[in-house]
């Protein structure tokens, strides 16, 4: 049974999400996100003006006329989403943690989907494959994805992207479009990540808190990490660790921008400071651009 809090937060999201897919990109999901290719329609008598290439000489030889083949867009398409709900997810500063803040982006996602009569299927993953919910269509499924990702207990804290990869690679076989909902603080999954690119349609999508690149002047202070476990204790008032943990934060930033850039798989950032829709409709325009 669902609590109470749990169903006015699902329904809360519901249609906040919808709202804004209405208001935000209604259309610009459709033409970002097009069919995977042509599929036979009809064969019809050959028209002047036509593609004589289209020609299907077969049934032309047996009517005596000409005819040609028809084709029209795949429309329907699957949307994946992969989403990394590993220890350091439970984390946030401002609005919301991370994993509640990467449940209701997802569920922008799946509510655009489904507008365009697409499929959505769900992997949740830390460092096993802890949910796998088949892509289909309709609101109710979306609603099932959104309480999965608000309310599931994981049986483990840390993560490993290659595995949730690798999973999905087996269990779709066609096509798709992925969205990778992670914080991207595992290491160790760039050839894993450019190998399904190859495949599928991956976007990368960062979830980060503020305190995350800089973190405020609070004297002493106990740092625990969330997936191993690691305490530590810091001054986090020194300006030597203020520089330092910054410096290093920035690194690591730099190096995974690098990294997506080198295997062609595009990010989008989104962090629990600030609304995301912004970063998701620039994202839009930059694909439909590109396309």
């Amino acid at each position: 049974m669902l609590s109470p809090e749990l169903v006015k937060k699902i329904k809360q999201i519901q249609i906040y999400t919808s709202r804004m897919v209405n208001a935000s990109f209604a259309g610009q999901y459709e033409s970002v996100f097009k069919g995977r290719g042509m599929q036979f329609e009809e064969v019809r008598e050959y028209s002047p003006g036509d593609d004589v290439r289209a020609i299907d000489w077969n049934v032309t030889a047996r009517a005596g006329k000409p005819y040609i083949k028809r084709f029209v867009e795949e429309r329907e398409m699957t949307l994946m989403l992969l989403v990394d709900i590993s220890a350091s997810g439970n984390f946030g500063t401002r609005n919301k943690l991370k994993n509640e803040l990467a449940a209701e982006f997802c569920a922008v996602l799946a509510f655009a989907a489904i507008r365009n009569n697409d499929k959505v299927g769900l992997i949740i993953f830390t460092n096993q494959i802890e949910l796998y919910i088949p892509p289909k269509k309709g609101t109710t499924h979306v609603l099932r994805l959104i309480r999965e990702l608000l309310c599931f207990k994981v049986t483990d804290k840390k993560t490993d992207i290659p595995l949730a990869l690798d999973y999905l690679v087996k269990v779709i076989r066609k096509r798709a479009t992925v969205f990778l909902v992670s914080d991207f603080l595992a290491s160790d999954f760039s050839r894993a990540l450019s190998l399904v690119n190859k495949r599928h349609d991956v976007i990368a999508v960062k979830v980060q808190d503020p305190t995350e690149i800089q973190i405020p002047r609070l004297g002493l202070v106990e740092f625990q990490d969330a997936e191993t476990g690691q305490i530590q204790w810091v001054d986090s008032s020194s300006t030597n660790f203020q520089h330092k943990y910054e410096q290093e934060n920035l690194r690591r930033t730099h190096q995974l921008a690098q990294e997506f850039r080198s295997i062609n798989v595009d990010c989008i950032l989104i962090e629990t400071h600030r609304p995301y829709i912004h970063d998701l409709v620039k994202f839009f325009h930059m694909r439909h651009r590109r396309a």
